[in-house]
C-alpha cells in the first residue's frame, strides 16, 4: 500500500492539470509503484500466493490503461513512457524476440 505521502508525490509528478487526479497516467505511475514494492515483498515471501495474485491483477490493469492511453493519444503515451522509464512494451500483447 502506498501512504497518502507517496500517493501525493507521484500525483504531483505526473497530473496533467492542477485539479488532476485520476488521468491514465496518474493511474499508471500509482500502480507502478504499486507492482513495484509488491515485487520487492514477493523476493522475501516466494510462497505468498495471495499477493502474487494481487501483483498479477495489478500488471493486468496497468497494461490496460497504457494500451487504451496508446490508442487515444500517442503523443501522451510516449510522453509518459519517456518520464517514467517504463518499457514500450508494457501496455502491448506483443511477443518481443528475445
Amino acid at each position: 500500500m502506498l501512504t497518502p505521502k507517496e500517493k501525493t508525490k507521484f500525483i504531483d509528478e505526473f497530473k496533467i492539470n492542477s485539479a488532476d487526479t485520476g488521468s491514465a497516467e496518474v493511474q499508471i505511475a500509482l500502480l507502478s509503484e504499486q507492482i513495484r514494492k509488491l515485487l520487492l515483498h514477493l523476493k522475501k515471501f516466494p510462497k505468498d500466493f495471495s499477493s502474487k495474485r494481487g501483483l498479477l491483477r495489478q500488471v493486468a490493469t496497468r497494461r490496460t490503461l497504457l494500451a487504451y492511453l496508446k490508442e487515444e493519444s500517442p503523443r501522451q503515451y510516449n510522453a509518459f513512457i519517456k518520464k517514467s522509464g517504463l518499457s514500450r512494451f508494457a501496455g502491448s500483447r506483443v511477443a518481443r524476440n528475445k
